[in-house]
């Protein structure tokens, strides 16, 4: 059998090297954005039972409250991430509990949901659609080259069709 030699070694030893990197970087990222639950505290907000006061000092302050409602509910968010090295993340659990409060400050109703509330948007494209003429980086760049000084009396455009 025939050893390696240094410059061989070194050579294996490098790819190996290599290998480990490139493998690492690849490793799943986790991640937890939002509220951190207790759910012993969460099964204690009660309707009827609770008010404003008693869920900030039960739950602390939450996410965000409604703005649809004049701030009639507040929405605890808690979601937990995974992705694959620069892949986009993908939520792998996620709980939301939203208190609602009846207009005398009282817990109304306690909703949890998961993420079956998750919903899937499709980007339509890089830029948004307008109406108009389409220009390029050269018309835009020189198409005012004439006009500076001119009297105004130019016709209308498909930008500005009242001119």
């Amino acid at each position: 059998m025939k050893s390696m030699g240094a410059g061989s070694r070194a050579l294996a030893l490098s790819g190996m090297a290599l290998a480990l990197g490139l493998a690492g970087g690849c490793s799943r990222l986790r991640d937890h954005k939002g509220y951190t639950f207790d759910q012993t505290l969460v099964q204690s907000v009660q309707p009827g039972i609770d008010n404003r006061d008693s869920v900030a000092k039960t739950l602390g302050h939450a996410s965000f409250e409604s703005e649809f409602d004049g701030g009639g509910t507040w929405y605890y968010v808690s979601r937990d991430t995974r992705a694959l090295a620069f892949s986009t993340p993908r939520p792998v659990k996620q709980l939301i509990v939203a208190v609602r409060f009846a207009p005398d400050g009282n817990v109304s109703s306690v909703q949890k949901t998961g993420l079956e509330t998750i919903r899937d948007v499709r980007i339509y494209g890089k830029t948004t659609p307008t109406l108009g003429r389409h220009t390029g980086f050269f018309s835009e760049l020189f198409g005012n080259i004439g006009t500076v000084g001119g009297t105004g009396a130019a016709g209308p455009t498909a930008d500005n069709p009242n001119r």
